[in-house]
């Protein structure tokens, strides 16, 4: 049996350092956890990433602090493994964060001076492509989904100056992209829709729609899954209150669904 782990830490080196003997001994007595690699924790990484986006949108403190010590975990659990392979340990992994935001941060640490937000953006993209980026956006992570990557393509595109001067010329975009979808959509005989034409045309509208939330400074991502979530609220509560009713949604008309969807309205 392994010796118990030292005692709750209070400070942020001795508690971190806490984790890390801990890990270290579940890495080697811990069948589960000698097992793993980073190809098989990075799927595992990815839905701590979204639980923690879901406490963030809920704004769930104590389940916010549960999923950071998640994903902390894991980071450690890569930098265990990469030192056990003799790539490099924590220490190289932080020593590195640490040099990185220093020179990406010149007008803090150097002699460079910024105006505001959209400089130091501007500053941070030109700092990369000296760095040996081949791309402003080769940090656009290629597995991003379609609609945050969209988002970070246009955020990415406006430090080095290619963006829209107004949100004025945003939205004329989006009109523009609307009516070439209608033009593509709105036929009456749907078998001779050009359904890759359409596509492509939709895919453009929400581009530019995404563009103008930017323009608001509005996440697409967040208003979205807001959304997401008050439909799945609304439509929960049309479930529960109907069948409650002895109703079955089968059975119901769209208006007598309409009436329950009402109600949840109300209520929020």
């Amino acid at each position: 049996m392994s010796k118990t782990p030292p005692a709750e830490q209070h400070t942020p080196g001795a508690a971190f350092e806490r984790v890390l003997t801990i890990l270290d001994t579940l890495r080697t007595d811990c069948p589960w956890d000698r097992k793993q690699t980073m190809l098989s924790l990075r799927q595992l990484t990815i839905e701590e990433m979204y639980e923690l986006g879901d406490a963030i949108l809920d704004n769930d403190l104590p389940e916010i602090k549960k999923e950071i010590g998640d994903i902390l975990l894991h980071l450690a659990f890569y930098a265990k493994i990469a030192d056990e392979e003799k790539a490099f340990n924590i220490i190289d992994v932080l020593n590195s964060l640490s040099e990185k935001l220093i020179s990406r941060h010149p007008h803090i640490y150097g002699d460079v001076n910024v105006e505001n937000e959209d400089e130091v953006k501007q500053n941070w993209e030109q700092l990369k492509l000296k760095e040996g980026n081949k791309s402003v956006l080769a940090g656009v992570p290629g597995s991003l989904p379609a609609l945050v990557k969209a988002y970070r393509i246009q955020d990415k595109v406006k430090g080095v100056g290619f963006d829209w001067e107004d949100k004025s010329q945003v939205w004329e975009k989006v009109e523009e992209e609307l009516q070439e979808f209608k033009e593509e959509f709105n036929i009456e005989d749907p078998s001779l829709i050009d359904q890759e034409k359409a596509e492509n045309e939709f895919g453009d509208l929400l581009f530019s729609l995404i563009n103008y939330a930017r323009f608001l400074n509005i996440n697409p991502e967040n208003a979205l899954e807001r959304t997401n979530k008050k439909f799945i609220k609304r439509f929960n509560y049309l479930e529960k209150i109907s069948k409650k009713d002895g109703k079955n949604l089968k059975d119901m008309t769209l208006a007598e669904m309409d009436a329950y969807w009402d109600e949840a309205k109300k209520l929020e």
